[in-house]
């Protein structure tokens, strides 16, 4: 239930989409080879994810450090003509086709090492992590890594292992996501924090 002025927006937005117009003009002609002029609520749900698809993350607030981009993972085979799904960085599955649309018509983020416009490690040159890092991260650890919390990576805080007020680099192989309960415990002298074999933390109350 939304007000009635941006029920009407979205309602138009909608309609723009659905529009016999636009649909002879996106649509393959035998895929839908006729139009109807009132659009049924199936292509009124296509128009909503149209919409989305169209929406430009670099307005949106950001989320965890980042604009609201979902990352999908797939190997180079599937991408260049494979059937295995994609896999979203929030544990969804979509479409080897899916994925290959979107490589077609939205930016890639690699989620190989880096690329020649991302620079994943800066070292010492910056305290704080960078979109690139922070999505290679996301990948990696997708839930928070304090022992038993599944709070998921793109709601968590970048933390140094090493902290960066003690040498500590601003590398991926000294960053670990932690929400915001285990971040702020991960510096409370009360607690000690103990690394597990699994790349984990766990922590203990100090008596």
């Amino acid at each position: 239930s939304i007000p009635e002025l941006h029920g009407a927006m979205l309602h138009k937005m909608l309609l723009a989409f659905a529009a016999p117009k636009h649909q002879a003009a996106t649509k393959d002609a035998a895929e839908e080879p006729e139009v109807e002029r009132r659009p049924s609520p199936e292509r009124m749900g296509d128009a909503l994810c149209e919409l989305l698809e169209r929406l430009p993350a670099d307005k949106l607030p950001q989320l965890g450090g980042l604009n609201a981009t979902v990352v999908v993972t797939m190997d180079i085979a599937s991408l260049m003509g494979g059937l295995a799904s994609g896999v979203l960085d929030d544990g969804g599955v979509i479409s080897a086709a899916t994925a290959r649309r979107l490589a077609c018509e939205a930016g890639l983020v690699p989620a190989v090492l880096g690329s020649n416009s991302e620079l994943l490690d800066l070292g010492r040159r910056s305290r704080l992590f960078s979109g690139a890092q922070r999505r290679g991260l996301n990948i990696t650890q997708p839930t928070c890594t304090a022992d038993g919390c599944d709070w998921p990576a793109h709601l968590c805080h970048a933390h140094h292992d090493q902290p960066w007020a003690h040498g500590g680099a601003t590398v991926l192989g000294n960053a670990r996501n932690l929400c915001p309960r285990h971040h702020a415990r991960i510096h409370d002298p009360a607690y000690e924090t103990t690394h597990l074999p699994n790349g984990r933390v766990a922590f203990h109350m100090r008596t």
